[in-house]
C-alpha cells in the first residue's frame, strides 16, 4: 500500500494550533467528530450538524484531504456557474480538518467532506495517523438512517462503537446485520482494531421524510454527542429547536389537510411504535403486529405527501426510498 501521508497535507497555522493543546499541562487530549457526505444521511442528520457547526462556531484548518485522489467527480460532479457567456465559479469538493471552539472556547476536531470513493484502506490508514498526531482521545461519527416511526414519537438512536456507556438508554434493534459499507464505518473499525476510543450514532428518521431535511433528528444526535463528549454548543440546538418546529408544524399542516391513506399510515407506525415500546418495557421485544399497508401502497402515499410538501415550499420533497443520499 502507497504511504497514507500521501494524501493528505497539513495546514501549518492550524497544527501549531493543535500542538499548543495537546502539549498543555491540563490537555486530556481532543474529541473528533467525523461525518461524510454521500453514504446514507436520512434527514440530513449529519449534514446539518455540520453545517451549523462551521457556520456557528470559530474554527481553522488543520489538514486537507488531496480530494483529486479520491473522489469520482463523474459520480458525483461538483457544481459550476454559467453566467451570460461563460463559466465563473467552480465548487471545489473539500474534505477538511478543522479545530473548532465550542461556546466556552473548548477545542475540539471537525473532519467532513465527501465520503472517499476509492483508496478507503490508505484513507482509514491516514485518518488513523491525523487522530494520533493530533492527539484524539474520543473519534465521534452520526448520521441518519430511514426507519419505519412516526414523526409524532421520539426519534430513536442505534449507538455503535467501543463507549456505548458514553450514549445510555439506547440499544441496537439486532443482533447482527450485514449492510453496505461505508469509509466512515470503516474509519471506526480500524480506529477500533488499534485500541482508539469510538462512537457513534445512528438517528431513526420516518422513512416518509428521510430525503427531507429533518431537525429532529439532528437535534437529537447534537444532544447525545454534548452529552457523550462535553461540548457546549446551545447556540446550534436553539437553531435546531426553532427548525424542528417548523417542520412538525408543517408536517401537521400537511396531515390536516392531507388524504386518509396518509393519516392511517401514520397511525398505524404509531400504533406498531408503541406496541414495541410497550414489548420493551416487558423485556420482551416481541409485539403484536400492527395492520399497515403494503410497500406500494406506502411508496404511493408518501410520494403524493412530499410532493405536497414541495409545492407547498414546506420541508422539502422526492421519492421516498432507502435513504437521504445514494452513494
Amino acid at each position: 500500500m502507497l504511504e497514507p501521508k500521501g494524501l493528505y497535507e497539513w495546514e501549518p497555522a492550524g497544527l501549531r494550533a493543535v500542538d499548543e493543546i495537546i502539549n498543555g499541562a491540563d490537555s486530556a487530549g481532543l474529541v473528533l467528530l467525523y461525518h461524510f457526505e454521500g453514504f446514507i444521511d436520512a434527514g440530513d442528520t449529519g449534514t446539518q450538524i455540520v453545517d451549523h457547526v462551521l457556520d456557528v462556531q470559530p474554527h481553522v484548518t488543520v489538514a486537507r484531504f488531496d480530494v483529486d485522489r479520491l473522489v469520482d467527480y463523474r459520480a458525483r460532479r461538483p457544481a459550476m456557474t454559467f453566467r451570460r457567456h461563460r463559466w465563473v465559479a467552480y465548487e471545489t469538493p473539500r474534505l477538511e480538518l478543522r479545530l473548532v471552539r465550542d461556546a466556552t472556547g473548548a477545542p475540539f476536531l471537525l473532519l467532513s467532506g465527501p465520503e472517499p470513493d476509492v483508496e478507503w484502506e490508505r484513507f482509514t490508514e491516514a485518518f488513523r495517523e491525523i487522530v494520533e498526531r493530533t492527539g484524539v482521545r474520543l473519534s465521534v461519527t452520526f448520521h441518519g438512517i430511514p426507519m419505519g416511526v412516526p414523526h409524532t414519537r421520539p426519534v430513536g438512536l442505534t449507538p455503535h462503537g467501543t463507549r456505548l456507556d458514553l450514549v445510555p438508554g439506547h440499544r441496537s434493534p439486532f443482533d447482527e446485520a450485514q449492510v453496505p459499507g461505508s469509509a466512515a464505518a470503516l474509519a471506526e473499525l480500524r480506529l477500533s482494531d488499534h485500541g482508539h476510543d469510538t462512537v457513534g450514532v445512528a438517528a431513526h428518521v420516518p422513512h416518509y421524510v428521510a430525503r427531507s431535511t429533518y431537525p429532529d433528528a439532528a437535534l437529537v444526535v447534537l444532544e447525545s454527542i454534548t452529552s457523550a463528549t462535553g461540548l457546549v454548543l446551545p447556540d446550534i440546538a436553539l437553531r435546531l429547536r426553532g427548525e424542528a418546529l417548523k417542520t412538525q408544524n408543517e408536517i401537521e399542516r400537511q396531515l390536516a389537510q392531507g388524504d386518509e391513506d396518509l393519516v392511517t399510515v401514520v397511525r398505524g407506525l404509531e400504533q406498531q411504535y408503541d406496541a414495541v415500546a410497550g414489548a420493551e418495557t416487558r423485556g420482551n421485544l416481541v409485539a403484536e403486529p400492527a395492520e399497515l399497508p403494503s410497500a406500494d401502497e406506502l411508496g404511493d402515499v408518501f410520494e403524493r405527501f412530499l410532493a405536497d410538501l414541495d409545492g407547498d415550499g414546506g420541508t422539502g420533497g422526492g421519492a421516498t426510498g432507502g435513504g437521504a443520499q445514494g452513494g
